[in-house]
Formats: structure tokens, C-alpha cells, sequence
């Protein structure tokens, strides 16, 4: 891989745009945008500090506190790139960009709502504005100029999506005491199109499955009780395991094509329903014995200090059945460390990466079968690093290809497309050093084209490209 200077941003705020040609940061008040091959500044916006009009009535501290608030909270590329948002949520203020057009910006204030997030929605032309203590969602208009409200969502960072064609907007609402679920026509300025009250007593989240046709509810941490409805409000499948974990679930993850869905919760096991039945074909669990049969992949110990960071070095590939390096948690103390805290299927749905929060130091790859192939899920790779991993994310365009990090100068990957001396694919773990004296890696983001990432740190960050290898082998 190919590393490139070190940039400033704050709050992890930097993000390729859609068709990954270029990459918007935001640095305290001011929006950067920078071309992705030569990093280059291509375009920059100071974002003004001056709070919204209700804001600044309401707030004696307002002009006290300028200085602070006016920090950029969220920014977000429009689909087609031609627009781009910076919010500064604690100013009740987000402003808007034109890419093409420098000289071109729009203002959203928030009225006495507040502010806390806001989004662009699919069509890239629409904000979705999320105010404080839960009162509304406003969806405003680029094109017409016009803003459309919803009333008290049960969430402001989940419980809300949209279908797959970005044709329907469901939301998660509270209204008399009672969870209902909203489902509006976004080609119809947001209309009102279903509601229906939901099974939930402390809605947790919800998720719309790929095909669009059902939408998964789940409980708060207290229970284990997941819900499949229709989007017309129909519940055709609830599911809780027996005997009841006492917890619920942690992690959920729809398979690519919508077959499958996957649950895990704080028992430590993660089920696999399938969309006909809505019940388990299979349960995996953590193993406490790694068995035979299974790639374990061992970090070697010292590699950073041998290779003095400017190097990649292959993982140990460990032989015979081996422990796995699993922690006993307080289960007397609030929120126990154990249970799924990752879910994340490649974009095939031939690989599910799991992580479980008692053995953190650990990446296990279950595969699965293809369509034509005896439905036989199993433990196929484990990576066991040194230090506790805090993110791993596959690939978006390939199929066996993640990378991992671990808050340290390096990175981790495993693919299943090495090309052994033999001429056939093998899977392969690598560590790769971060050539900088100052970037512990804490954070990654995958380019959408997948040839490049984004390594963030807590002010800065850089950019890893792969070297185009010759004769079609993969090179680090």
C-alpha cells in the first residue's frame, strides 16, 4: 500500500465522495474539499459561526460561547457529489454547498427545537434535520424550498431508514406514550403513507431488510424480542430464544439478498433466521477451543519494532486446534463486556465477520455456502491480534477482503484472494505499518470503489491506495 501525508480534521469528520474522486473534511469551523489521487485542495468554505435567529434570542450564552459551538458536528456528501452539508449542531445552523459553484450556499436554522444531527437523504436534493428531546424530524427541500415535519421520532441517531430505492422513508415514533411506525412517500413530499403501532414496550431500533419487504424491530437491552413486519404494518414473525438470555440483542445484520438475518445478543450467540420460516437454521457461538479445521491467524510478536513501521509482514499461520483468548465478565456490574458488538456480512454474503466484546482481541470469519452447496455454516478463520481491535469493515466491491485496526500505527488485513506459488487463491493476514510517527490508527473508511482508505486519528488523518500489482497478483 501507498500512504500519504498526514491532514488535519476534527471529530473523525472526512469522507470520500460517492464516486470516491474526492474527499471532504471538516477542520473545526471550516469545510475542505481535496482531490482523492492527488490530494490537492480543490475547494474550501468557512462555515459562519452566527447562530440561528431563535437561537440567538433565546440564548444569553450565545455570543459567550461562539467561539466553541461553532465547531462543524456533522457533514455529508449529496448521491450525485454536486452538493455537500456541514451542520454545527450546538448553533442550531447547517449550511449548504455547491461543488461546482463556490460562489453558491444555502442556510437551514433550526428553530427552538434545537438541532442535534443532520443528513442528506437519498435523493441528495433533501436534509433531513433531527431536533433535541425527540420532538420532530424536518425534512427540508433543496429544490422547492419548503420544509415537511414529523413529529417526536423515538430516536435521533436510529431507528429511522430508508427502503433500498430510497423510495419510502420509515421512521420510529412515540406518540401518546406508544410506539407506532410511520412509512412516508418520499416522491410525495414526504406523505404519510402507512401507520401502525408497534409490539415494542422500548423500541431498540429497526432495520429494512435488501428486497425492501420487511422491517426488523427489536427491543431495548432488557429483552430479547425481535419483530418482522411488513411495510403495511402486517407482524408476520417474532422471535426470542428459549431459554431467555436475560439481555437482548446487541448486533443485527440482513444477508445481501435479504435470505438471512443475523442476531446476536449478550448470550453470545448469534442466530440465523431464514426469511421463509423466521426461525434459527442455525446458532453459532463463541468457541472457547478454536477447532482443528479452522485458519488461525496469530499477530507476531515485536513485527512493528522489526519492521521500524515501514513494512508489512504476513501473520503466524498457527497449526492444530488452539485456545481462544476469552475474558470472564462482571456480570454483577451495569452493561457486562460480552455478547456480539459486530455483525457485518461481505458483499456477497459468503463470509459473516463477528466480533464478540469478551475477546477483543479476536476476528472470526464464519463462511457460508452458496445457494447450490448443503447449508452448513461454520468457523473458517480467526485472527488473534495483540491489542484490542476497534474496527473492521470488509471491502464494499470486493468479496474477501477486510481491514482492521487496532488504535495503534498500523493496520490488518485478510483476504482470500492471495495467489499462492501455485497459481491458486489462498486467504492470507497481513500487518501493515503506518509509515507517520504520529497516526495511531482508530478509525477506517473504505473508498466506495474500494481501492482506498481513509486511517483516522483523533486530529488528523491519511490515505492508504493499493499499488496496482503486475500479472493480476495482489501486493500490500
Amino acid at each position: 500500500m501507498d500512504f500519504t501525508e498526514i491532514y488535519k480534521q476534527s471529530a473523525s469528520l472526512v469522507a470520500f465522495s460517492p464516486g470516491a474522486h474526492f474527499i471532504l473534511t471538516a477542520v473545526q469551523d471550516r469545510l475542505v474539499v481535496r482531490r482523492s489521487d492527488t490530494l490537492t485542495i480543490t475547494r474550501t468554505w468557512p462555515v459562519g459561526a452566527s447562530p440561528s435567529a431563535t437561537l440567538n434570542a433565546l440564548s444569553a450564552k450565545a455570543k459567550n460561547n461562539a467561539s466553541s459551538s461553532a465547531l462543524i458536528t456533522h457533514i455529508g456528501w449529496a448521491c450525485d457529489s454536486e452538493y455537500l452539508l456541514a451542520a454545527c449542531a450546538k448553533r442550531g445552523v447547517v449550511s449548504v454547498f455547491k461543488l461546482r459553484d463556490e460562489e453558491w450556499s444555502a442556510r437551514i436554522e433550526a428553530g427552538a427545537e434545537g438541532l442535534v444531527k443532520a443528513e442528506w437523504a437519498p435523493d441528495g436534493r433533501s436534509i433531513l434535520c433531527f431536533s433535541e428531546w425527540g420532538l420532530r424530524v424536518t425534512i427540508w427541500s433543496l429544490v422547492s424550498g419548503t420544509a415537511t415535519y414529523i413529529q417526536f421520532p423515538v430516536h435521533a441517531d436510529r431507528g429511522y431508514a430508508f427502503r433500498a430505492d430510497g423510495r419510502y422513508f420509515v421512521l420510529a415514533e412515540r406518540h401518546k406514550s406508544k410506539e407506532t411506525i410511520g412509512v412516508y412517500d418520499t416522491s410525495d413530499s414526504y406523505k404519510l403513507v402507512r401507520h401502525f403501532p408497534l409490539p415494542t414496550c422500548a423500541l431498540s431500533s429497526l432495520s429494512i431488510s435488501p428486497t425492501g419487504n420487511h422491517i426488523a424491530v427489536w427491543e431495548g437491552p432488557l429483552e430479547y424480542k425481535l419483530y418482522i413486519l411488513t411495510l403495511a404494518g402486517d407482524l408476520i414473525a417474532s422471535f426470542a430464544p428459549d431459554p431467555d438470555p436475560g439481555l437482548g440483542i446487541r448486533s443485527l445484520a440482513w444477508y445481501p439478498s435479504g435470505m438471512f438475518l443475523a442476531s446476536g445478543g449478550y448470550d453470545e450467540k448469534i442466530y440465523i433466521l431464514d426469511s421463509l420460516s423466521w426461525l434459527p437454521v442455525v446458532s453459532l457461538d463463541i468457541q472457547r477451543r478454536i477447532p482443528t479445521g479452522t485458519a488461525i491467524w496469530r499477530e507476531p510478536t515485536g513485527w512493528f519494532e522489526a519492521t521500524q513501521g515501514r513494512g508489512f509482514l504476513s501473520f503466524e499461520r498457527m497449526q492444530g486446534s488452539q485456545p481462544m483468548p476469552v475474558t470472564r465478565p462482571d456480570l454483577t456490574k451495569a452493561h457486562p463486556k460480552n455478547g456480539v458488538m459486530q455483525l457485518q456480512w461481505n458483499r456477497s454474503g459468503t463470509y459473516l465477520m463477528a466480533r464478540f466484546e469478551n475477546a477483543p482481541n479476536v476476528i472470526n470469519i464464519y463462511s457460508f455456502p452458496a445457494s447450490k452447496e448443503n447449508f452448513s455454516p461454520r468457523l473458517s478463520s480467526v485472527l488473534i491480534l495483540s491489542n484490542p481491535v476497534l474496527q473492521v469493515q470488509w471491502n464494499p466491491t470486493r468479496d474477501g477482503n477486510l481491514v482492521a485496526c487496532c488504535g495503534n500505527r498500523a493496520i490488518y488485513t485478510w483476504s482470500d484472494e492471495w495467489v499462492g506459488e501455485n497459481g491458486e487463491e489462498e486467504e492470507m493476514a497481513e500487518c501493515i505499518g503506518v509509515p507517520a510517527k504520529k497516526l495511531d490508527v482508530r478509525e477506517i473508511k473504505w473508498a466506495p470503489d474500494g481501492k482506498g482508505l481513509l486511517l483516522l486519528d483523533k486530529e488528523t488523518f491519511c490515505c492508504a491506495f493499493e499499488v496496482e500489482a503486475e500479472d493480476n497478483e495482489p501486493e500490500s
